[in-house]
């Protein structure tokens, strides 16, 4: 293309600091260098994570960066040493690499990467390297990523091909949150057939963990939240109950227990809180449950008694549904393509860039599932 080579100037949106409205600015963005790519993006979608960052932590050291790390677009050109992908590939970036080499990599029982967190401070969200500047000042990529902006610049581990006919504005949501939600039911819970499940929290990751349940062949599906209003979307992704904690004068997890005669066969806290991640443990069945958490949080610290566990419970985590990002994300794909799984239906608002403040409060006040934001034409 035209551009490659040359810094791109564009539009992105810049949170300057924590707790302020982000701001529509004029970045320029760096041409990839070795083993990078830069990616034109089409669409992108708010996460919690993006709120995480921005309003909860508020790391004074992860700011000013560029949010986003759900999204889909197009490689526009690719750096020295770069053979995987060329200008004109659909890709989706990934906020957790895959690098193929490393132990971790290697290991057919985790998804983590070892060289991922050698490129991401993980303590405030940004990649080591940033090929964005801003009026003199270097901006942060989020997790690597930053895709709330028209280019950004990504290693070639963290990219990942998906099939050309994948309409971007909505396989986009793939980056993130459906993949953590559905894969942690199916991968990291691995819940079983005619099973009775409950998920806490009802945004997208856990309308994602209904689904996966659902697909998984639960029989009975609990969703729990404090927002009515949610219980009929999570119908649509398979819930078979809804249990709304401020309904009861107890806590939710005996209200689960005497719900199901005993506790639930798997539990998935999809919040981010650790009192939840407790309540579920406890609403999971002793003897065999399982609770997965799934929200992320690295704020508190969560304390349990040692016989909730000795009981034989199993207390698990999952990150990006245990999928292997650039092997798992082209498969959820396809499996939408085939309509096996649903990614419409998690879409409540369609935006702009220039919305994004909108589209943040939107989320902040729980008043929708996604806004996926257009940034650039296809």
């Amino acid at each position: 293309m035209a551009t490659a080579g040359k810094v791109i100037k564009c539009k992105a949106a810049v949170a300057w600091e924590p707790n302020k409205p982000v701001v529509i600015e004029e970045i320029e963005v760096a041409p990839p260098q070795a083993n990078e790519v830069r990616i034109k993006i089409v669409a992108t979608s708010v996460c919690h994570s993006d709120l995480y960052h921005l309003l909860e932590s508020m790391h004074k050291d992860g700011f000013p960066t560029v949010l986003g790390h759900e999204a889909a677009g197009i490689v526009e050109s690719v750096g020295p040493g770069v053979t995987e992908f060329q200008p004109g590939d659909k890709v989706i970036p990934l906020f957790l690499s895959q690098c193929k080499e490393c132990h971790l990599c290697k290991n057919p029982k985790t998804n983590q990467c070892a060289t991922a967190w050698t490129r991401i401070r993980q303590e405030i969200m940004a990649a080591v390297e940033s090929r964005f500047t801003c009026k003199g000042k270097r901006i942060l990529q989020f997790m690597g990523t930053s895709t709330f902006s028209e280019y950004t610049v990504i290693h070639q581990m963290a990219v990942t091909k998906i099939d050309p006919e994948a309409p971007l504005d909505k396989v986009c949501l793939l980056g993130c949150g459906i993949c953590t939600g559905y894969g942690a039911a199916v991968n990291t819970a691995k819940v079983q057939p005619d099973s009775t499940c409950a998920v806490f929290g009802l945004g997208a990751v856990g309308l994602a963990a209904v689904m996966g349940c659902k697909t998984a062949g639960a029989k009975r599906i609990i969703a729990v939240d404090i927002n009515p209003d949610k219980f009929e979307k999570a119908k649509v992704f398979g819930a078979t109950d809804f249990v709304n904690p401020k309904d009861h004068s107890k806590p939710i997890n005996e209200v689960l227990f005497e719900m199901t005669n005993g506790g639930v066969d798997f539990s998935l806290e999809c919040v981010g809180k650790v009192d939840i991640m407790c309540s579920a443990l406890k609403s999971s069945a002793p003897g065999w449950g399982v609770s997965v958490i799934v929200g992320w949080t690295d704020m508190y610290d969560v304390a349990v008694r040692p016989v909730e566990l000795i009981s034989g419970r199993t207390w698990k985590g999952s990150l990006f549904g245990g999928f292997k990002s650039k092997d798992g994300v082209p498969e959820m794909v396809k499996a939408y393509m085939d309509k096996k799984v649903k990614l419409d239906e998690f879409i409540t608002h369609n935006m702009t860039l220039d919305q994004i403040n909108d589209a943040i409060e939107l989320m902040k006040q729980s008043k929708c599932i996604r806004a996926v934001m257009s940034v650039s034409p296809q």
